[in-house]
């Protein structure tokens, strides 16, 4: 899988997950979750593009790693999210995304240390 697949793929979740930081915000008011929601989703695209700057290997790997837990408390949110009924079904959209992020992040990291010796 080429690295400007998932540049591309965590930039579009980020553009989602704005999105509906605002919906949460504005729409239901919902503060607390819509904040930490935002801050995790958006920084998965933050730490994929740190990485592609990376300074050796073992710095690639800490970002994707990084942008990886990231990933996995943005499913979390997410997850309670729904479960609290401030999202919809339509929004099961979201957490596949989120997901689907987790697997492409958790290979690249375990090829990338496999590579590393």
């Amino acid at each position: 899988m080429s690295k400007g697949i998932i540049v591309t793929k965590s930039y579009q979740f980020a553009l989602k997950i704005v999105e509906l930081y605002k919906f949460l915000n504005y729409e239901k008011k919902e503060y607390v979750m819509s904040r930490q929601i935002l801050k995790s989703g958006t920084s998965i695209g933050a730490n994929v593009e740190e990485a592609q700057a990376a300074i050796s290997k073992r710095d690639f790997i800490s970002k994707i790693s990084i942008a990886s837990k990231e990933a996995r408390e943005t499913h979390y949110w997410l997850r309670l999210l729904k479960d609290s009924n401030y999202l919809t079904l339509k929004n099961d959209l979201l957490l596949e995304e989120c997901e689907e992020l987790k697997r492409i992040l958790i290979s690249i990291v375990k090829t990338s240390q496999e590579n590393l010796n």
